[in-house]
């Protein structure tokens, strides 16, 4: 069959299927259940015959949608709470996988920019950071604790100032978003350029795994988050430039809530960020090497696998679930 005739066939059920996901149209589970088979079946055809169409996107797009709902209204006794991190949004991370790596490309590729503009440009550093930033910091490197600035004031009052920060750009990143991803765009720019010429100059004073070993203890879920807030951003921007099949306004509304869904993913690791750089990161300079590291791999490791590994799993077993219905 020819793909044109295989769309003509199907749009219609489609169409419906994507209407009856989204409005919550279906009586049951089960009703969901038999309507994402026929979907898969149409999916597994069009991988087999049409392997370079757009129809494959299309429909791995309803697909993952139809996993959300299947598990939403799947009966399960599991808390509300617990279920929304342990199950509604890896779906939802898994489903907009592209956007997180969208914005981990962007934000690399701005990190990129703020290092190399550093290295052949000397008072760009100062630009970004600041004349007592840079000077401070220049001092605490000559005394020998080059991540003596992260020392200042108490460890609770650190804690507050530092954890609402991130919260405020974390928040500012997905809402500014509404321009069409242009202001996500902004603050991946400011953070990143920021972050990019922030290790060259500790590198260039010839002191960056000092930096390394005691800013990455806080700075591996704090700049993670980042750019998963940008994902959060980047989707929102895309439902308002690209309604597809609904009208813009539909369209914005199904982005807003995934996206603050996502949003709300990233505090427990902002949070956890917080903790660290008012309680633990001003130690690092008498940690031994093994705490420091092993620090920064663990709470790399934890974020990286709730939004990199963790999605694909609970997809799968989405789908094995469905599978057997």
């Amino acid at each position: 069959m020819r793909e044109v005739a295989f769309i003509k066939q199907n749009k219609e059920k489609w169409l419906n299927f994507e209407k009856t996901i989204y409005n919550n149209q279906f009586k049951n589970p089960d009703e969901l259940s038999s309507l994402y088979i026929q979907l898969m079946n149409d999916l597994s055809y069009a991988q087999t015959y049409y392997p370079k169409s757009k129809t494959i996107s299309y429909l791995n797009q309803l697909a993952a949608a139809a996993f959300q709902r299947i598990y939403r209204t799947k009966r399960t006794k599991t808390n509300r709470i617990v279920e929304f991190w342990k199950t509604e949004v890896p779906l939802i991370v898994y489903e907009y996988r592209r956007y997180i790596m969208y914005a981990f490309i962007i934000f690399g590729v701005f990190i990129t920019i703020g290092a190399v503009s550093a290295a052949y440009d000397d008072l760009f550093v100062r630009f970004i950071l600041g004349d007592g930033y840079v000077n401070e910091t220049l001092e605490n490197i000559q005394s020998g604790d080059p991540v003596a600035i992260y020392k200042n004031g108490s460890n609770w009052g650190s804690f507050i100032g530092i954890t609402f920060n991130n919260l405020r750009v974390g928040m500012l990143c997905f809402i500014l978003g509404v321009f069409g991803g242009i202001g996500t765009g902004y603050i991946l720019l400011v953070n990143g350029t920021m972050l990019g010429a922030f290790q060259y100059f500790f590198y260039q004073q010839g002191v960056l795994w000092e930096s390394v070993r005691g800013i990455w203890i806080h700075g591996a879920m704090e700049i993670f988050a980042i750019f998963i807030e940008g994902a959060a951003g980047f989707i929102l921007g895309a439902s308002i430039l690209f309604p597809k099949t609904y009208s813009r306004m539909a369209s914005f509304k199904i982005g807003l809530k995934t996206g603050i869904k996502i949003l709300i993913s990233t505090f427990p690791f902002t949070f956890a960020a917080g903790v660290l750089e008012g309680y633990v990161t001003r130690y690092s300079n008498i940690m031994p090497n093994w705490l420091s590291v092993g620090i920064i791999l663990i709470t790399l490791g934890i974020i990286s696998y709730y939004y990199l590994i963790y999605p694909h799993i609970v997809h799968k077993k989405l789908k094995t679930h469905v599978a057997t219905i």
